[in-house]
């Protein structure tokens, strides 16, 4: 993690969000259950990633608080829809309230080696799983900085209230890893809400879900089922992107969608749409990531971008002019704006051109401030777009910053991603929270 990244990790405060579960199968019949989403401040250490994707730094995420075995067990989890397997991190005694003790429930089952979900169901984990000693089916997930934790599969009882819960719901019980980092006690474990056999979306059957959420300091909502709601805005829909084959650089199982073109004002980047397409080895997919907090471009597309939104903002912008200083090590454009300034000044709206459907990016959202950096009386602040391959990130990968305010859906019945500017305040008090 480099200098800029200490910082904002020292500094960033932590934002409140709002989970909304609407009924489906798996949940009581009767009514539906609201709980409790905090986004806060996690450094990538904490969370796994495949070592050839999504290395970037995660300074922000989503956890939710629910309670795992019999009887249950407070547990915070980060919610992500980059990640397939959900995990926990595993104690034989609870040692700290942020560890799952599973000698101390009853409905807790290791998964044996021989179990068709060790065998078939883990085909798209990045490593392999193994089987242990106990012949008990072993799993390690690499971590974003090379670090790695690990244990074995199992399924308990997770409880959303105490009517609603998911049973048997299969999960990682991590109980090692390399990495020391201290940061790593701040939460149980993880949420994997993608489209793999053992994520939650998927155990549970769920068909839909989307989400909303605002900026800073405000609430949002995560719905699972259908949003019939005659206040919605109507939604655009891409489709997924599908690709049966297996390849080194593509995730089967992201949702993910097809980048056709960036404008940047009235102007197109003038590129070849061929740059947005995966390649033969699978690099360069978009990947729509509430697990990530800003968007990441390969190397020849953010250099583009970077050109004209530096040309258009030349007349409104003071660049900051420090070829030392890049912004979480892939943001590398940055300006001097004034302290006293209460908004930024008037710039040009990013259009994020999917096949179908257009994502704008404008005003607050396209810089932000980094806390605690100053040059004279001026506040710091850089373009939420970053150079992916400052990272070895073989992906395009669309973060929640750019997501705000907007409402996305996630239909896996028709394979698609629909969204929609929305004020996600107004979706909050629609829903009474």
């Amino acid at each position: 993690m480099d200098s800029s990244s200490h910082l904002l990790a020292a500094q960033l405060l932590l934002i409140s969000y709002t989970l909304f579960m609407q009924t489906t199968p798996s949940l009581s019949s009767k009514s539906s259950l609201i709980l409790p989403l905090k986004a806060k401040q996690i450094p990538s250490q904490s969370l796994p990633r495949p070592p050839n994707k999504l290395s970037f730094h995660h300074n922000v995420s989503l956890t939710v608080t629910v309670s795992v075995g019999s009887p249950p067990q407070q547990a915070t989890m980060v919610l992500d829809t980059g990640s397939e397997l959900s995990w926990l991190h595993c104690r034989k005694t609870p040692t700290t309230p942020l560890s799952f003790a599973p000698t101390l429930s009853t409905s807790y089952r290791p998964i044996p080696c021989s179990s068709a979900t060790c065998t078939t169901r883990t085909r798209d984990f990045t490593l392999p799983v193994s089987c242990d000693p106990k012949k008990l089916c072993h799993a390690v997930l690499s971590y974003a900085d090379a670090s790695s934790v690990e244990g074995n599969l199992a399924s308990d009882n997770f409880h959303l209230d105490a009517s609603n819960s998911f049973p048997g719901l299969v999960f990682g019980c991590m109980d090692s890893g390399s990495s020391s980092n201290p940061e790593d006690a701040k939460t149980t474990g993880l949420i994997g809400m993608n489209r793999g056999s053992l994520s939650l979306v998927s155990q549970t059957g769920l068909n839909k879900f989307s989400y909303c959420i605002s900026g800073r300091d405000s609430s949002g909502v995560l719905l699972f089922g259908d949003a019939d709601f005659p206040w919605l805005t109507p939604l655009n829909y891409t489709p997924l992107v599908q690709m049966s084959t297996p390849l080194p650089y593509f995730d089967r199982v992201a949702y993910t969608v097809q980048l056709e073109g960036i404008r940047v004002g009235g102007t197109v980047l003038p590129l070849p749409k061929s740059v947005y397409v995966p390649d033969h080895t699978g690099a360069g997919q978009t990947m729509v990531d509430s697990g990530t907090q800003f968007t990441f471009l390969l190397g020849p597309v953010y250099t583009a971008l970077r050109n004209e939104f530096l040309k258009q903002t030349r007349m409104i912008l003071k660049p900051l002019d420090d070829p030392n200083f890049v912004f979480q090590g892939a943001m590398d454009l940055c300006y001097r704006v004034e302290a006293s300034r209460k908004t930024l000044p008037p710039l040009p709206a990013v259009a994020l051109m999917f096949r179908g459907v257009e994502m704008s990016v404008g005003g607050e959202k396209l810089l932000y401030r980094v806390p605690g950096m100053t040059r004279g009386s001026d506040g710091v602040y850089c373009l939420t777009f970053g150079n992916s391959d400052l990272l070895g990130v073989e992906a395009y990968v669309i973060g929640h910053h750019h997501q705000q305010n907007m409402w996305m859906e996630f239909d896996l019945l028709k394979s698609r991603v629909g969204l929609a500017e929305f004020s996600c305040d107004l979706a909050a008090q629609k829903l009474g929270l």
